[in-house]
């Protein structure tokens, strides 16, 4: 499937779907129950790709990762402050996801690289140690922006009104998301006139 397809499908199955789920049946019963059922089709979704490819689907996991940590969210309940720290939770999660992925083999930004560009070869690139490096401070670059978007999305909750909070948040969100997109494409078109520099000649 064509690595655009393959995109949409992924955001699909792990994130329209579940929403639309977890929004149609939560009038008629609790939040919990609601989410819970909503979690078992991005969990379905890695466990066919588990299946069938012998390895978890990162991008899936990440989403799965979210609905669970929701889940968790809903669990401990709480005050109006706690319920709008939710999302800053989830988004501290998922940096922290990135973080500790620098301690593995070959970090997250390689697999979602791999996964959603198909035109990189990563498995080929990454016997060089430049490429190597660039996956690494690309995965430590997401991971400290996501994990400051959520802090700063926690101080304005803990020390502003809801009213104020709810005004900003999307423009505080949007803003680091957009830093960190800007940064990527920046750094990715540096690192891959750099890349090919490094590479052998084709014969």
């Amino acid at each position: 499937m064509p690595g655009r397809k393959y995109i949409i499908m992924t955001l699909i199955i792990n994130g329209l779907i579940p929403w639309l789920i977890y929004i149609l049946l939560k009038p008629y019963m609790s939040s919990l129950t609601a989410l819970s059922i909503a979690t078992v089709v991005p969990l379905l979704d890695n466990l066919i790709h588990l299946y069938r490819h012998r390895n978890l689907d990162v991008f899936g996991s990440i989403m799965l990762f979210t609905f669970v940590l929701s889940l968790v969210m809903v669990l401990l309940g709480g005050s109006e402050k706690l319920l709008l720290m939710r999302e800053s939770f989830i988004t501290a999660g998922v940096g922290a996801l990135f973080l500790g992925s620098l301690l593995m083999r070959r970090p997250l930004i390689y697999h979602m690289v791999s996964r959603f560009t198909p035109n990189v070869d990563g498995e080929k690139n990454w016997q060089y140690p430049y490429f190597r490096n660039v996956m690494r401070n690309m995965t430590l670059m997401w991971g400290i922006i996501l994990v400051l978007e959520a802090l700063t999305k926690i101080f304005m909750i803990a020390e502003l009104s809801t009213a104020v909070v709810l005004a900003f948040s999307s423009v505080v969100s949007y803003g680091f998301i957009g830093l960190a997109i800007l940064l990527t494409i920046v750094y990715r078109r540096r690192s891959a006139t750099r890349l090919r520099q490094i590479k052998p000649p084709v014969s």
